[in-house]
């Protein structure tokens, strides 16, 4: 919103002294992480309050955890503080013509409204159960379905590569007129022709060239795949959303765990979004580059931003819980980011907590049935689930298990960016 009005006033009142600043996506960027950090900060304490007053508190079922009893009553739905807090700075400072911040304002805000009816039937309407999983469900296939659709046919959801290497992989329809990008050589420079081109591909590690396009998997020539490749890419799209955002609401069980999880997950994907975006980052790294990606630089500062301030009041002890308003919301904003990015199967690491948390409880629930109906008792792999209270119940404080999956998703984000490198 503030790039467009600083446009208005240069061409209506002629140059501005600073107004150039706004040119650069990084000086975007960090002005929306301070202003998201400033906004959590200042206006989470209200909130707390106004939910205290609401008596809109947590109930902890028993479950014979240390330190359960000093949690009940702690104020939830504090989601809306992250939610606010990336999404202001966002208007503020992201290109609002751009698909990709229109994709990732609605996707936060589909989340953010499912995560909140479920919260407020928790609450309000005394329903532990809160809203009735089907419902959940198809909120979330809704919105994987309309990113799918929109990166199908949107023609600004492209792929720029040079006209030969397209030409090589079958692609013919080129939207637009094809770019001269100089590259440089050393020591000569030359000019390389680039297109934007409709494309499936999608960045996979290990694999020769890093790429991979969804079309490839069916069985049909390269012109008719093309049109049929929803098949296949539409259902992917669903699956990921579904999947991320119910597992960080899994992983959202202790003081911390979600919001520093998610906030070194969003400053991995930060960086993709930049290099991405950036035509000789792109080209250095060799992975896809994706014009218009770099605003997405912006959004994933909110989103730190917002996590990082959320921790102030969220670690433990707690002053607040984000409750499903914001751990459906999280897990959410990742899974877009990823798929905008075209980085999706690089969740499996980048989100290894997540996916951890998911399957222990999976394994954790099958192997209880598989005995129970076997032995006629049912016997556990975990001394609970999910994982972080199977540490709760060997007597490690909160503290320390929430800093040792911060360690170990730190580890992972630096793995997945190096898989960038890996052929």
């Amino acid at each position: 919103m503030l790039i467009k009005l600083v446009e208005w006033l240069t061409e209506n009142f002629g140059h501005i002294k600073g107004a150039g600043l706004f040119q650069y996506i990084t000086f975007r960027a960090g002005v929306a992480a301070i202003l998201s950090l400033v906004i959590s900060l200042i206006f989470g304490g209200r909130i707390i309050r106004i939910l205290q007053r609401m008596q809109v508190g947590e109930h902890v079922r028993d479950l014979g955890l240390a330190g359960q009893k000093e949690k009940e009553g702690t104020p939830t739905m504090g989601g809306v503080i992250i939610i606010m807090a990336i999404l202001i700075p966002c208007l503020l400072m992201a290109d609002l013509d751009n698909v990709y911040v229109i994709l990732m304002i609605v996707s936060t805000i589909w989340m953010a409204a499912i995560g909140f009816v479920d919260d407020y039937i928790k609450v309000f309407r005394k329903n532990k159960q809160g809203l009735r999983g089907i419902f959940k469900v198809l909120g979330q296939i809704g919105l994987g379905l309309l990113i799918a659709l929109t990166m199908i046919v949107n023609d600004h959801v492209v792929v720029r590569m040079e006209v030969e290497e397209a030409e090589d992989l079958g692609y013919t329809e080129m939207i637009g007129d094809t770019i001269q990008i100089p590259i440089e050589l050393q020591p000569l420079e030359v000019a390389v022709e680039k297109g934007d081109y409709k494309t499936n591909l999608t960045n996979i590690p290990f694999l020769k060239g890093n790429r991979f396009d969804y079309a490839w998997v069916l069985p049909l020539k390269p012109e008719k795949a093309a049109h049929w490749v929803w098949i296949i890419f539409v259902p992917l799209v669903i699956f990921v959303v579904t999947a991320v955002s119910n597992a960080a609401n899994l992983t959202d069980g202790i003081d911390g765990l979600a919001t520093g999880v998610s906030g070194i997950i969003g400053a991995t994907l930060g960086i993709f979004a930049y290099v991405s975006g950036n035509a000789i980052a792109a080209n250095y790294l060799q992975i896809l580059h994706l014009p218009g990606t770099g605003e997405l630089v912006i959004f994933s500062a909110c989103f730190v931003g917002a996590c990082i301030g959320f921790l102030w009041y969220n670690a433990n002890p707690a002053q607040v819980f984000m409750g499903d308003t914001g751990s459906l919301t999280l897990g959410g904003i990742i899974a877009a980011l990823s798929i905008l990015l075209r980085k999706e199967w690089l969740i499996p690491i980048l989100c290894g907590i997540f996916l951890v948390e998911n399957l222990s409880v999976v394994l954790q629930v099958s192997y209880f049935k598989y005995t129970k109906r076997k032995y006629g008792e049912g016997r556990r792999i975990f001394l609970m689930s999910p994982l972080h209270h199977h540490y709760q119940k060997k007597g490690m404080v909160e503290a320390k298990i929430v800093t040792r999956f911060w360690i170990v998703g730190i580890l992972l984000a630096v793995f997945t960016i190096i898989t960038l490198k890996i052929r």
